[in-house]
Protein backbone atom coordinates (compact mmCIF):
# COMPACT_ATOMS: atom_id res chain seq x y z
CA UNK A 1 0.00 0.00 0.00
CA UNK A 2 1.34 3.44 -0.95
CA UNK A 3 2.53 5.58 1.96
CA UNK A 4 0.20 8.48 2.69
CA UNK A 5 1.76 11.75 1.57
CA UNK A 6 0.32 15.09 2.61
CA UNK A 7 0.27 17.69 -0.18
CA UNK A 8 1.98 20.96 0.74
CA UNK A 9 0.47 23.94 -1.08
CA UNK A 10 2.41 27.22 -1.29
CA UNK A 11 0.22 30.35 -1.35
CA UNK A 12 2.09 33.38 -2.68
CA UNK A 13 1.24 36.91 -3.75
CA UNK A 14 2.32 40.46 -3.08
CA UNK A 15 1.26 42.32 0.04
CA UNK A 16 -2.47 42.99 0.11
CA UNK A 17 -3.35 40.53 -2.67
CA UNK A 18 -5.51 38.43 -0.34
CA UNK A 19 -3.36 35.49 0.78
CA UNK A 20 -4.49 35.70 4.40
CA UNK A 21 -8.11 36.14 3.34
CA UNK A 22 -7.79 32.92 1.35
CA UNK A 23 -6.29 31.10 4.35
CA UNK A 24 -9.06 32.29 6.64
CA UNK A 25 -11.66 31.16 4.12
CA UNK A 26 -10.10 27.69 3.92
CA UNK A 27 -9.93 27.33 7.71
CA UNK A 28 -13.61 28.17 8.02
CA UNK A 29 -14.74 26.12 5.06
CA UNK A 30 -12.72 22.93 5.40
CA UNK A 31 -15.48 20.62 4.05
CA UNK A 32 -14.28 18.17 6.68
CA UNK A 33 -10.59 18.30 5.75
CA UNK A 34 -7.91 18.74 8.41
CA UNK A 35 -5.61 21.55 7.32
CA UNK A 36 -2.19 22.47 8.62
CA UNK A 37 -1.31 26.13 8.03
CA UNK A 38 2.19 27.59 8.25
CA UNK A 39 2.41 31.39 8.49
CA UNK A 40 4.98 33.96 9.57
CA UNK A 41 2.94 35.10 12.56
CA UNK A 42 -0.44 34.40 14.10
CA UNK A 43 -1.41 38.05 13.89
CA UNK A 44 -2.15 37.69 10.19
CA UNK A 45 -4.61 34.82 10.65
CA UNK A 46 -7.85 35.81 12.33
CA UNK A 47 -8.42 32.74 14.49
CA UNK A 48 -11.75 32.87 16.26
CA UNK A 49 -11.23 32.14 19.96
CA UNK A 50 -14.15 29.69 19.80
CA UNK A 51 -12.14 27.52 17.43
CA UNK A 52 -8.96 27.29 19.53
CA UNK A 53 -8.69 23.92 21.24
CA UNK A 54 -5.15 24.31 22.56
CA UNK A 55 -1.69 25.76 21.94
CA UNK A 56 1.78 24.29 22.33
CA UNK A 57 4.70 26.61 21.55
CA UNK A 58 4.26 27.82 17.94
CA UNK A 59 1.39 25.46 17.15
CA UNK A 60 -2.31 26.22 17.71
CA UNK A 61 -4.82 23.40 17.38
CA UNK A 62 -8.37 24.21 16.31
CA UNK A 63 -11.58 22.45 17.22
CA UNK A 64 -12.14 21.36 13.61
CA UNK A 65 -8.92 19.36 13.55
CA UNK A 66 -6.83 22.01 11.80
CA UNK A 67 -3.46 23.27 13.01
CA UNK A 68 -1.91 26.74 12.70
CA UNK A 69 1.85 27.20 13.01
CA UNK A 70 3.92 30.38 13.10
CA UNK A 71 7.53 29.95 11.98
CA UNK A 72 10.19 31.68 9.99
CA UNK A 73 10.74 30.31 6.50
CA UNK A 74 14.19 29.04 7.53
CA UNK A 75 12.50 26.77 10.11
CA UNK A 76 9.81 25.50 7.74
CA UNK A 77 11.42 22.13 7.12
CA UNK A 78 11.48 21.42 10.85
CA UNK A 79 7.82 22.43 11.10
CA UNK A 80 6.93 20.11 8.22
CA UNK A 81 8.48 17.30 10.26
CA UNK A 82 6.21 18.21 13.17
CA UNK A 83 3.10 18.30 10.98
CA UNK A 84 3.73 15.40 8.62
CA UNK A 85 4.68 12.05 10.13
CA UNK A 86 3.47 8.47 10.27
CA UNK A 87 0.55 9.18 12.65
CA UNK A 88 -0.45 12.60 11.26
CA UNK A 89 -4.15 12.97 10.45
CA UNK A 90 -3.76 16.13 8.37
CA UNK A 91 -5.13 16.08 4.82
CA UNK A 92 -3.19 19.07 3.49
CA UNK A 93 -0.62 21.66 4.58
CA UNK A 94 -0.87 25.25 3.32
CA UNK A 95 2.17 27.52 3.54
CA UNK A 96 1.69 31.26 3.29
CA UNK A 97 4.71 32.90 1.69
CA UNK A 98 5.40 36.41 2.95
CA UNK A 99 4.56 39.22 0.56
CA UNK A 100 8.20 39.63 -0.47
CA UNK A 101 9.15 35.94 -0.52
CA UNK A 102 10.51 34.42 -3.70
CA UNK A 103 8.07 31.64 -4.75
CA UNK A 104 10.79 29.69 -6.56
CA UNK A 105 12.68 29.24 -3.29
CA UNK A 106 9.51 28.13 -1.53
CA UNK A 107 8.87 25.53 -4.23
CA UNK A 108 12.42 24.19 -3.89
CA UNK A 109 12.05 24.02 -0.11
CA UNK A 110 8.88 21.92 -0.36
CA UNK A 111 9.77 19.82 -3.41
CA UNK A 112 13.24 19.16 -1.99
CA UNK A 113 12.05 18.22 1.49
CA UNK A 114 13.50 14.95 2.79
CA UNK A 115 10.27 14.29 4.69
CA UNK A 116 8.81 11.15 3.10
CA UNK A 117 5.30 12.07 4.28
CA UNK A 118 4.93 15.27 2.23
CA UNK A 119 4.55 15.96 -1.48
CA UNK A 120 4.46 19.18 -3.46
CA UNK A 121 0.85 20.38 -3.73
CA UNK A 122 1.31 23.31 -6.09
CA UNK A 123 1.99 27.06 -6.14
CA UNK A 124 -1.16 29.15 -5.82
CA UNK A 125 -0.52 32.77 -6.73
CA UNK A 126 -3.06 35.28 -5.46
CA UNK A 127 -3.32 38.32 -7.75
CA UNK A 128 -4.87 41.64 -6.75
CA UNK A 129 -7.19 42.47 -9.65
CA UNK A 130 -7.19 46.15 -8.71
CA UNK A 131 -3.47 46.71 -8.14
CA UNK A 132 -1.84 44.18 -10.48
CA UNK A 133 -0.68 46.69 -13.12
CA UNK A 134 0.74 49.11 -10.56
CA UNK A 135 2.44 46.34 -8.58
CA UNK A 136 3.93 44.74 -11.70
CA UNK A 137 5.30 48.11 -12.81
CA UNK A 138 7.00 48.60 -9.43
CA UNK A 139 8.02 44.93 -9.04
CA UNK A 140 8.69 43.39 -12.49
CA UNK A 141 9.44 40.04 -10.81
CA UNK A 142 5.69 39.65 -10.29
CA UNK A 143 5.39 38.53 -13.90
CA UNK A 144 7.96 35.79 -13.21
CA UNK A 145 5.86 34.69 -10.24
CA UNK A 146 2.83 34.40 -12.52
CA UNK A 147 4.84 32.25 -14.94
CA UNK A 148 5.78 29.88 -12.09
CA UNK A 149 2.25 29.41 -10.73
CA UNK A 150 0.26 26.21 -11.04
CA UNK A 151 -2.95 28.06 -10.16
CA UNK A 152 -3.56 31.80 -10.47
CA UNK A 153 -6.31 33.23 -8.29
CA UNK A 154 -7.60 36.61 -9.50
CA UNK A 155 -8.91 38.14 -6.28
CA UNK A 156 -11.05 41.24 -5.65
CA UNK A 157 -12.93 40.89 -8.93
CA UNK A 158 -15.89 42.59 -7.28
CA UNK A 159 -13.93 45.85 -7.47
CA UNK A 160 -13.29 45.91 -11.23
CA UNK A 161 -15.54 45.95 -14.30
CA UNK A 162 -15.84 43.20 -16.89
CA UNK A 163 -13.53 44.77 -19.47
CA UNK A 164 -10.77 45.29 -16.91
CA UNK A 165 -11.15 41.69 -15.79
CA UNK A 166 -10.94 40.36 -19.34
CA UNK A 167 -7.83 42.44 -20.07
CA UNK A 168 -6.16 41.17 -16.90
CA UNK A 169 -7.12 37.58 -17.69
CA UNK A 170 -5.63 37.89 -21.17
CA UNK A 171 -2.41 39.30 -19.75
CA UNK A 172 -2.10 36.56 -17.13
CA UNK A 173 -2.75 33.82 -19.71
CA UNK A 174 -0.09 35.36 -21.93
CA UNK A 175 2.39 35.19 -19.03
CA UNK A 176 1.40 31.62 -18.17
CA UNK A 177 -0.55 29.69 -20.79
CA UNK A 178 -0.37 26.47 -18.77
CA UNK A 179 -1.82 27.37 -15.36
CA UNK A 180 -5.44 27.25 -14.29
CA UNK A 181 -6.84 30.75 -13.67
CA UNK A 182 -9.81 31.23 -11.34
CA UNK A 183 -11.56 34.54 -10.60
CA UNK A 184 -13.07 35.29 -7.21
CA UNK A 185 -13.57 37.90 -4.50
CA UNK A 186 -12.66 37.83 -0.81
CA UNK A 187 -10.47 34.76 -1.44
CA UNK A 188 -13.44 32.45 -1.74
CA UNK A 189 -12.73 29.23 -3.61
CA UNK A 190 -13.93 25.67 -3.22
CA UNK A 191 -11.29 23.76 -1.19
CA UNK A 192 -11.85 20.77 -3.51
CA UNK A 193 -10.06 22.70 -6.24
CA UNK A 194 -6.88 22.71 -4.14
CA UNK A 195 -6.94 19.31 -2.44
CA UNK A 196 -8.95 16.12 -2.01
CA UNK A 197 -11.85 16.30 0.43
CA UNK A 198 -11.84 13.22 2.69
CA UNK A 199 -14.91 11.09 3.15
CA UNK A 200 -15.68 11.14 6.85
CA UNK A 201 -18.81 9.76 8.50
CA UNK A 202 -21.55 12.26 9.32
CA UNK A 203 -22.94 12.80 12.83
CA UNK A 204 -24.91 9.98 14.38
CA UNK A 205 -28.55 10.54 15.50
CA UNK A 206 -28.51 12.66 18.64
CA UNK A 207 -24.83 13.57 18.25
CA UNK A 208 -24.00 17.25 18.78
CA UNK A 209 -22.75 19.03 15.69
CA UNK A 210 -19.24 20.45 15.84
CA UNK A 211 -18.57 24.08 14.96
CA UNK A 212 -16.97 22.92 11.71
CA UNK A 213 -20.07 20.89 10.80
CA UNK A 214 -22.34 23.84 11.56
CA UNK A 215 -20.28 26.04 9.25
CA UNK A 216 -20.40 23.27 6.64
CA UNK A 217 -24.21 23.15 6.74
CA UNK A 218 -24.58 26.93 6.61
CA UNK A 219 -22.16 27.24 3.71
CA UNK A 220 -23.64 24.52 1.49
CA UNK A 221 -25.24 27.00 -0.94
CA UNK A 222 -22.00 28.95 -1.32
CA UNK A 223 -20.12 25.69 -1.90
CA UNK A 224 -22.39 24.92 -4.86
CA UNK A 225 -21.72 28.40 -6.23
CA UNK A 226 -17.95 28.14 -5.74
CA UNK A 227 -17.88 24.75 -7.46
CA UNK A 228 -19.04 26.50 -10.63
CA UNK A 229 -15.66 28.25 -10.72
CA UNK A 230 -13.70 25.17 -11.80
CA UNK A 231 -14.02 21.92 -13.75
CA UNK A 232 -13.59 18.30 -12.66
CA UNK A 233 -13.51 15.94 -15.64
CA UNK A 234 -13.63 12.18 -15.14
CA UNK A 235 -12.08 9.62 -17.49
CA UNK A 236 -12.40 5.84 -17.30
CA UNK A 237 -10.99 3.08 -19.47
CA UNK A 238 -11.06 -0.68 -19.09
CA UNK A 239 -8.15 -0.93 -21.55
CA UNK A 240 -4.57 -0.49 -20.33
CA UNK A 241 -2.89 2.71 -21.50
CA UNK A 242 0.36 3.21 -23.41
CA UNK A 243 2.91 4.39 -20.78
CA UNK A 244 4.86 6.67 -23.10
CA UNK A 245 1.79 8.28 -24.67
CA UNK A 246 0.28 8.83 -21.22
CA UNK A 247 3.42 10.54 -19.94
CA UNK A 248 3.51 12.69 -23.07
CA UNK A 249 -0.05 13.80 -22.23
CA UNK A 250 0.98 14.60 -18.66
CA UNK A 251 4.03 16.56 -19.76
CA UNK A 252 1.94 18.50 -22.29
CA UNK A 253 -1.33 18.96 -20.43
CA UNK A 254 -4.19 21.01 -21.84
CA UNK A 255 -4.15 24.64 -20.73
CA UNK A 256 -5.99 25.24 -17.49
CA UNK A 257 -5.26 21.92 -15.76
CA UNK A 258 -4.25 22.35 -12.11
CA UNK A 259 -4.07 18.76 -10.90
CA UNK A 260 -4.86 15.20 -11.97
CA UNK A 261 -5.54 12.31 -9.60
CA UNK A 262 -6.62 8.70 -9.77
CA UNK A 263 -5.50 5.26 -10.92
CA UNK A 264 -3.96 4.37 -14.26
CA UNK A 265 -3.46 0.91 -15.68
CA UNK A 266 -0.60 0.71 -18.16
CA UNK A 267 0.90 -2.09 -20.23
CA UNK A 268 4.15 -2.53 -22.15
CA UNK A 269 5.44 -5.81 -23.49
CA UNK A 270 4.44 -8.47 -20.94
CA UNK A 271 4.42 -5.96 -18.08
CA UNK A 272 1.08 -4.63 -16.87
CA UNK A 273 0.59 -2.55 -13.74
CA UNK A 274 -1.73 -0.15 -11.95
CA UNK A 275 -0.38 3.08 -10.48
CA UNK A 276 -1.75 5.83 -8.29
CA UNK A 277 -1.20 9.06 -10.22
CA UNK A 278 -0.85 12.55 -8.77
CA UNK A 279 0.04 15.61 -10.80
CA UNK A 280 0.15 19.29 -9.87
CA UNK A 281 1.21 21.56 -12.69
CA UNK A 282 4.44 20.12 -14.09
CA UNK A 283 5.03 17.84 -11.09
CA UNK A 284 4.17 14.21 -11.84
CA UNK A 285 4.23 11.26 -9.45
CA UNK A 286 3.34 7.59 -10.02
CA UNK A 287 3.10 5.16 -7.12
CA UNK A 288 2.54 1.40 -7.52
CA UNK A 289 -1.01 0.81 -6.36
CA UNK A 290 -0.41 -2.58 -4.77
CA UNK A 291 -3.46 -4.65 -3.97
CA UNK A 292 -6.64 -3.51 -2.29
CA UNK A 293 -10.37 -3.32 -2.57
CA UNK A 294 -10.21 0.29 -3.73
CA UNK A 295 -7.90 -0.36 -6.68
CA UNK A 296 -9.94 -0.49 -9.92
CA UNK A 297 -9.36 -2.98 -12.73
CA UNK A 298 -8.76 -0.21 -15.26
CA UNK A 299 -8.04 3.53 -15.35
CA UNK A 300 -10.05 6.04 -13.33
CA UNK A 301 -8.86 9.64 -13.45
CA UNK A 302 -10.16 13.06 -12.46
CA UNK A 303 -8.72 16.11 -14.23
CA UNK A 304 -9.24 19.32 -12.22
CA UNK A 305 -8.76 22.86 -13.51
CA UNK A 306 -10.45 25.92 -14.96
CA UNK A 307 -12.06 26.55 -18.36
CA UNK A 308 -11.27 23.04 -19.55
CA UNK A 309 -12.58 21.57 -22.78
CA UNK A 310 -13.96 18.27 -21.47
CA UNK A 311 -14.28 16.72 -24.94
CA UNK A 312 -10.68 17.57 -25.79
CA UNK A 313 -9.35 16.27 -22.47
CA UNK A 314 -11.17 12.95 -22.81
CA UNK A 315 -10.21 12.57 -26.47
CA UNK A 316 -6.52 13.11 -25.68
CA UNK A 317 -6.73 10.53 -22.91
CA UNK A 318 -8.50 8.07 -25.22
CA UNK A 319 -5.53 8.37 -27.57
CA UNK A 320 -3.42 6.85 -24.79
CA UNK A 321 -5.09 3.49 -25.48
CA UNK A 322 -2.69 1.67 -27.86
CA UNK A 323 -3.91 0.25 -31.15
CA UNK A 324 -0.87 -2.00 -31.61
CA UNK A 325 1.60 -3.89 -29.36
CA UNK A 326 3.72 -1.70 -27.06
CA UNK A 327 7.44 -2.38 -26.63
CA UNK A 328 8.59 -3.30 -23.12
CA UNK A 329 10.94 -0.30 -22.81
CA UNK A 330 7.95 2.07 -22.93
CA UNK A 331 7.44 1.37 -19.21
CA UNK A 332 10.58 3.40 -18.45
CA UNK A 333 8.46 6.52 -19.07
CA UNK A 334 6.50 5.65 -15.89
CA UNK A 335 9.60 4.70 -13.88
CA UNK A 336 11.04 8.20 -14.37
CA UNK A 337 8.31 9.53 -12.07
CA UNK A 338 8.11 6.65 -9.59
CA UNK A 339 9.68 7.22 -6.13
CA UNK A 340 12.68 4.99 -5.47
Amino acid sequence: MAKKQIPVIVVAGFLGAGKTTLLNHLLRNTRGARIGVIVNDFGSVNIDSMMVAGQVDSMVSLSNGCLCCAVDVSDMDAMLDKLAHRSSDLDVIVVEASGLAEPRNMIRLVAGSENEYVSYGGLVLVVDAVEFDATAAQHPELEQHVALADLVLINKTDRIDGDTHDDLLTRLCRLNSRAAVVSTDHGRIDPALLFDIPERPGPQPGEQLTLDRLLYEQDDHEHTHLHDGYDAITFESADALHPRVLVDFLENQPAGVFRIKGYVRVAAGLDTGTYLLHTVGDHIRFEPAGRGDDVPDGTQLVVIGADLDSDDVRERLRRCVPTEPVSADAMYAIHRFTPR
